[in-house]
């Protein structure tokens, strides 16, 4: 894996976890009371998104890890998820 896939990787990881963290503990507008005109009631109250930004890193960074190291030790490749054997033999087969 090359830096640049490293980091693609990364960054796919961290959006996703992001986009998972973000609807968590999140306190509206019309819960809290304090419905500010001109905005909707779900918008929300306290987001908390510097501690959600540090926790995704932290997560994205151990999961990281995980798939990174998965992908690099080979013990799953791209010929594992070919299910139509588009790919042919691995070159070794042929020889």
């Amino acid at each position: 894996m090359s830096i640049a896939s490293a980091i693609v990787l990364f960054l796919v990881i961290w959006f996703m976890t992001f986009l998972i963290a973000l609807p968590i503990r999140i306190q509206t507008q019309g819960e809290a009371g304090t419905t500010v005109e001109g905005t909707h009631a779900g918008s929300p109250e306290q987001h908390h998104l510097r501690k959600k930004m540090i926790i995704t890193t932290l997560v994205s960074i151990v999961l990281w890890i995980i798939i990174g190291g998965t992908i690099l030790s080979g013990v799953i490749s791209v010929r594992d998820i070919d299910m139509f054997d588009r790919m042919g033999l691995p070159s070794s087969a042929t020889e």
